[in-house]
């Protein structure tokens, strides 16, 4: 039976209920039609169950609406077509708190995505995770920089480090970690900052990690500036005009004193003695002020004027400007690039320098080797960036000496200057770039350079 309203059709279905059971007595003491009896009582029994079902609907339905609000289901509506008005209110109740939680949920999946955005484009490496070590965040960044798709537990990273896995585990919230890594012949300074956080009942680490060597580099750099400018000014000022006085006084002793007059008594010997120690003062004066412009020169690079240009290209000039070196000391010079139309944006000139620099401490390092080979690569690394390499197979640096060879001044070489690779690392942090050293005794020694 169908019905327009709840409460009519509730009255209906009693009232119809009633008359059932007034012609079951009937039929029970009045006749003995007993299959007529058990159709009715069946009858009965089933308009019995309909009624508790009709009037149970709106549990049903609360049922329904709860259910949905806990599995965050906000598509239910309360359909209350038929019932009539006394449902209005419940309806409309129905539908508000649906609105409400509807746009609550849209703000937050807003909010979740916004945040979303934000993490995964930050330049510094973010990973959030359990005391476990299971991760449940990790961004761009991150990956990015310890060189992985993906991560399930902090674990995994000790293929890449050791240390920085004991340090995620050990750091303290608002604790501080500097780690050093060495990935991919690149070495790393991992700076570290931890914060805690509570979510859905459980405590998670955040980590902030960010690889500062090119900071630290240019720190150092900076403050080895800073030195030069401060000796060159001193000794450039102490230096003049000793030159200067030096040569005033050979010239004096020349024109009045090496010629003698009639009336003159002169110790021929020791005006000569005199002569030529003016000389030597003024001649050593001049090799100090040559020594100091040349040191000066750190300090004083030009801006990189950056240019496309084939990395092929730049070796074969390379090579041919070495060629008389190699050929005279019977070098052989291996050149691959991969792909063979790499492009690098950069100053050709400066990188030019480098290179040259490279290759020369790589000749004097193999000379009068047997077998003495020179490698110059040009490649992609894992991250994409473009790598340059000279190899070559002499004797090595010794470890003591690896962390040193690019301060100014310092050379493993009886005459070296000790210029030649803190002027490279220089023109390389003009380049936002970076040159590092890897050395095997008796094997092998790789400089490379990372754009």
């Amino acid at each position: 039976m169908a019905y327009n309203r709840f409460r009519p059709n509730c009255i209906i279905r009693v009232i119809l209920l009633g008359f059932t059971i007034f012609g079951f007595f009937f039929i029970l003491f009045q006749t003995s039609l007993y299959a007529a009896l058990f159709i009715v009582g069946v009858f009965i029994i089933y308009q019995t169950y309909a009624l508790i079902h009709y009037v149970e609907k709106t549990n049903r339905d609360l049922t329904r609406f709860f259910t949905s609000i806990r599995y965050s289901d906000f598509s239910q509506t309360f359909k209350d077509a038929g019932l009539g008005p006394s449902f209005d209110g419940l309806r409309k109740a129905f539908t508000e708190v649906m609105n409400v939680f509807r746009k609550t949920r849209t703000e937050k999946e807003e909010h979740y995505r916004y945040l979303q955005t934000v993490v995964q484009h930050i330049g510094i490496g973010l990973i959030a995770y359990q005391s476990n070590g299971n991760v449940e965040l990790i961004n761009t960044a991150a990956k990015r920089l310890l060189g992985i798709p993906s991560l399930k537990n902090i674990q995994s990273l000790e293929s890449f480090s050791k240390p920085l896995v004991d340090t995620l585990f050990k750091i303290k919230p608002k604790g501080r970690a500097l780690i050093k890594v060495e990935d991919q012949n690149e070495l790393l300074h991992l700076a570290l900052y931890a914060t805690e956080f509570k979510l859905r009942g459980q405590i998670f680490s955040l980590v902030s990690i960010q690889n500062i060597h090119s900071e630290l580099e240019e720190r150092e750099i900076e403050a080895w500036q800073k030195l030069i400018r401060v000796i060159t000014h001193e000794i450039m000022n102490s230096i003049t005009p000793i030159s200067s006085l030096a040569s005033t006084i050979n010239e004096m002793l020349k024109d009045n004193y090496l010629i003698p007059t009639e009336n003159q008594k002169i110790d021929s010997e020791s005006l000569t003695d005199i002569h030529e120690a003016a000389q030597t003062i003024q001649k050593r004066s001049q090799g100090l002020l040559h020594f100091v412009d040349a040191y000066r020169n750190l300090t004083l690079i030009q801006k990189p004027n950056f240019q496309l240009f084939s990395v092929k290209e730049l070796f074969l000039r390379v090579e041919k400007l070495m060629q008389a070196n190699i050929k005279e000391k019977a070098i052989r010079l291996r050149i691959n690039v991969d792909p063979k139309t790499l492009e690098l944006t950069a100053d050709p000139e400066l990188i030019e320098q480098v290179l040259i620099n490279l290759l020369l401490n790589a000749l004097q390092s193999v000379g009068g080797q047997k077998k003495a080979k020179i490698d110059l690569i040009a490649q992609l690394d894992g991250r994409g960036r473009i790598r340059i390499q000279v190899k070559d197979n002499g004797p090595g640096i010794d470890q003591e000496n690896l962390e040193k060879i690019f301060i100014p001044f310092f050379s493993t070489k009886d005459k070296g200057s000790g210029i030649g690779l803190s002027l490279s690392r220089q023109i390389m942090r003009l380049h936002h770039g970076s040159i590092t050293v890897q050395s095997e005794p008796k094997k092998q020694t790789t400089f490379t350079l990372r754009f």
